[in-house]
C-alpha cells in the first residue's frame, strides 16, 4: 500500500494523497486493471495531441477532435464516453492533475464559417459526469476548481431580434466566461456567456448563473443570487 501511495503521489504531484485504508485489495486489483487499460490508451492517444506531459489515462470510447489543437498537463483522466471537439482559435489547455468523468462533452466551435475561441482548463480541476462545456466565445476555467455532475457552461447566445428572419439566420454573440480560483459549482448548475464568477464561490444545485459575481460569495437560485458571504 505504502509503495502504491508513493506511485500515485508522484503521478499527481501531491505529496498529501493517501489512498483510504478500508480499501480492500480485490478493489484495489479491479481499480489498478482499468488505470493499466486506460494508461494504454492514453499512451496511443498522445501521439495525436499538439502537447502532453507526464502520464494519461483514456477511458473507452473517447474522442479527441482535432487533437493537434489540445494541450494537457500531467496526470490527466480521461473516463469513458468523453467527447472533446478542440477546433478552434486557441484551442483546449488542459492543466496538471485534471480529471474529466465520463459523458461529459467540451466543444470550441459551433461552425466552421467562424472559430469559436476555446477553452482553458487550470491544475487540479475535477469535471463530474455528464458536464458541457461550450467554449465558441471562450471558456476558462482556474485552479482547484469542482464541477459538478451535468454542469452547463456556455459562452454563446442566438440573435433574435429580428420577428421577420429565422432566429438560425440571425447569427450568435459570443462572451467569454471565467470561473476563478477554488470554487465549486454544485450539480445541475448552469452558467450562462458572459459570466464571471469570482474566486472561492460556492453555487448551488440548479442554479442558473445569468450574470458575474466577485469572491468568496454563496450563489444559489433562478436566476443566481448571492446567499451568504463565505468570509
Amino acid at each position: 500500500m505504502s509503495m502504491l501511495n508513493r506511485l500515485i503521489r508522484h503521478i499527481k504531484g501531491s505529496n498529501t494523497y493517501t489512498l483510504d485504508k478500508d480499501l480492500k485489495k480485490i478493489d484495489l486489483f479491479i481499480i489498478l486493471k482499468q488505470r493499466l487499460s486506460q494508461f494504454i490508451r492514453g499512451f496511443f492517444k498522445k501521439i495525436f495531441l499538439n502537447k502532453s506531459k507526464g502520464v494519461m489515462f483514456v477511458g473507452s470510447n473517447v474522442k479527441i477532435h482535432h487533437a493537434n489543437k489540445f494541450v494537457s498537463g500531467k496526470g490527466l483522466i480521461v473516463e469513458d464516453n468523453v467527447y472533446i471537439n478542440a477546433l478552434s482559435k486557441q484551442g483546449v489547455f488542459v492543466g496538471n492533475n485534471v480529471t474529466i468523468q465520463r459523458g461529459c462533452t467540451i466543444v470550441c466551435t459551433g461552425v466552421i464559417r467562424d472559430l469559436g475561441e476555446g477553452v482553458t482548463i487550470g491544475n487540479n480541476v475535477g469535471l463530474n459526469i455528464g458536464c458541457y462545456i461550450a467554449g465558441q466565445g471562450g471558456v476558462v476555467i482556474g485552479n482547484s476548481v469542482i464541477i459538478g455532475p451535468n454542469v452547463k457552461i456556455f459562452s454563446e447566445n442566438h440573435i433574435f431580434s429580428d420577428i421577420n428572419c429565422l432566429i438560425k439566420d440571425q447569427g450568435e454573440t459570443r462572451k467569454k466566461v471565467q470561473i476563478g480560483d477554488n470554487c465549486w459549482l454544485g450539480a445541475g448548475v448552469t452558467v450562462l456567456a458572459g459570466v464571471n464568477i469570482g474566486q472561492g464561490c460556492v453555487v448551488a444545485a440548479g442554479a442558473v448563473v445569468t450574470k458575474s459575481f466577485g469572491d468568496n460569495l454563496i450563489l444559489g437560485g433562478v436566476p443566481a443570487k448571492i446567499i451568504n458571504n463565505r468570509k
